[in-house]
């Protein structure tokens, strides 16, 4: 498998879309009503990339963030923060302003809400490279849940950021996946709902995954691995046109079909 999608939950997917592609400086590949993706090339030696998605919903969840962006500003923060108001975003307040001493970054807010950081020059994050400096992600144990994300995306360890273990593209290619010490445990259970992180990643199966070749219904294989790896399925095997999982500390994935042309 490997790392495919950013997907974001979306009131307006092509105003929140919008906005993020121009961010990112991503090309729009998919504009409809309900569904617009973006792809933001991380490689174009490789070919390496990640899509990002924003797929319409009624209600986008108002549960805190688990899993959000930091953006790379380094010696030039000042005039991302201002290129990126100028866009949509805003100043958002997400208690950093009770902290002890103020934060070196700046804490922004997408047009429907959704904060994000804008980084300045940060030890580690020299590791990535992009627009994106990396994607932390909310965990109960981090160092559990940095060997669950690198069995099903490929990615390799690639030390610490802040104190969380993180993980990169194998190319070296793109943003840092951190794995954060989280500041409350994820809602389960009847309040999963409510409590469903607003921006989720996706992995993409591929033939070449050795579980593809132990069962002739992939979904079932996909499922038992999962399982083996720590993963709660929150979809039945057809149930959907993907897999619908929640990783170790509860955190929403979906795990795709292969590519057309791939099986």
């Amino acid at each position: 498998m490997r790392l495919e999608n950013v997907v974001w939950d979306a009131r307006d997917p092509r105003v929140l879309g919008g906005f993020w592609a121009a961010a990112l400086g991503a090309d729009v590949i998919t504009a409809e009503p309900d569904l617009m993706e973006a792809r933001l090339l991380l490689d174009s030696v490789t070919g390496a990339y990640l899509d990002l998605c924003f797929c319409r919903v009624e209600q986008p969840s108002a549960a805190p963030p688990r899993l959000h962006l930091d953006l790379r500003g380094g010696d030039h923060a000042d005039v991302v923060v201002q290129r990126l108001l100028q866009r949509g975003a805003s100043h958002a307040d997400v208690g950093q302003d009770d902290t002890a001493a103020p934060l070196p970054w700046t804490v922004l807010a997408d047009p429907e809400g959704g904060a994000f950081c804008v980084m300045p020059e940060r030890p580690g994050y020299e590791l990535s490279a992009g627009p994106i400096a990396c994607l932390p992600l909310d965990s109960a144990d981090p160092e559990r849940d940095a060997a669950f994300w690198a069995a099903i995306t490929g990615w390799q360890h690639a030390g610490e950021v802040g104190g969380a273990p993180a993980l990169r593209h194998p190319d070296g290619v793109g943003p840092l996946l951190a794995l954060c010490p989280e500041p409350a445990a994820k809602p389960a259970g009847p309040a999963r709902p409510e409590g469903k992180n607003r921006i989720h990643l996706d992995v993409r199966r591929e033939t070449s995954d050795p579980w593809e070749q132990d069962d002739d219904d992939g979904d079932r294989a996909v499922v038992s691995r999962m399982l083996a790896l720590g993963a709660t399925p929150l979809s039945a095997p057809g149930e959907l046109p993907w897999l619908v999982f929640a990783d170790p500390s509860g955190n929403e994935l979906c795990v795709l079909a292969p590519a057309r042309g791939e099986g």
